[in-house]
């Protein structure tokens, strides 16, 4: 299916793209609302300003990065260690920008941002996520990656916030992020009539996982996943299209 190049100054186009997108996002709210606050109270732990958790959200947003940039803020300065951490800790969103060339592609000043705003949630969603039929794609992907980093800057304040006047735990609060990517593999799941894309993602990291290291088998994983889902792009879609064909309506 191609995407609906719509008018971008049309109320209503704009207004039915965040209606389709919201639903998408609920996950990542969930995910944020609890990942969020633990980073803006962790922040608040360490003695900076509440506004830093927004700020850094906003300018940053690179979700681990943050844990690390936020006691980074408290060491000696070092602009070119915490360049290169931040390289290596942000090194798969490589891969992320390459699989996301032709998706975002034509979309003006949406795509600038949408390319800024990548997030590991975000690429999941728009990856597997189709607007309803009649909603531009681009209004579609741009309110997803909006709403995510809402989400995120919004939970990190208000964790800051509460943080400030109670004491809190940090810890295990990382899990949240695992959960809410189980809910999004699985939402995918469900919604595919293949499994080829999600049986890759699987398969894939695991291999690279007893052949690296559980300290060195990310960037081997996603540079094999993504050779392999451009090598078998035109064959995925082929089945897809089967499967579209051969659906018999309820």
């Amino acid at each position: 299916m191609y995407p609906v190049k719509s008018d971008p100054h049309s109320s209503g186009e704009v207004w039915r793209a965040l209606r389709a997108a919201a639903p998408q996002t609920v996950p990542v709210f969930a995910g944020y609302l609890v990942l969020g606050m633990g980073y803006g109270i962790y922040v608040q732990s360490l003695g900076l300003p509440v506004w830093m958790p927004m700020l850094m959200g906003t300018v940053v947003y690179g979700g681990s990065l943050e844990f690390v940039l936020a006691s980074l803020l408290l060491g000696a300065f070092a602009p070119l260690s915490a360049f290169l951490m931040a390289l290596m800790i942000q090194a798969r969103h490589l891969f992320y920008g390459l699989a996301m060339l032709e998706r975002y592609k034509g979309y003006g000043l949406r795509s600038v941002y949408m390319i800024y705003a990548m997030s590991d949630e975000t690429f999941s969603i728009t990856c597997s996520a189709e607007p309803p039929k009649g909603v531009d794609q681009g209004w579609f992907m741009f309110f997803i990656t909006l709403l995510d980093q809402l989400y995120w800057v919004a939970s990190a304040g208000l964790g800051a916030v509460v943080g400030s006047v109670l004491p809190f735990s940090t810890e295990g609060v990382d899990f949240v992020m695992t959960a809410m990517f189980v809910v999004i593999f699985l939402n995918q799941w469900e919604k595919e009539k293949q499994h080829v894309s999600a049986l890759i993602g699987l398969l894939v990291p695991l291999v690279c996982l007893v052949l690296f290291g559980a300290g060195s088998f990310l960037l081997p994983a996603m540079a094999c996943i993504l050779v392999l889902l451009v090598a078998l792009r035109r064959p995925i879609e082929s089945i897809e299209a089967k499967h579209g064909e051969t659906e018999v309506p309820k």
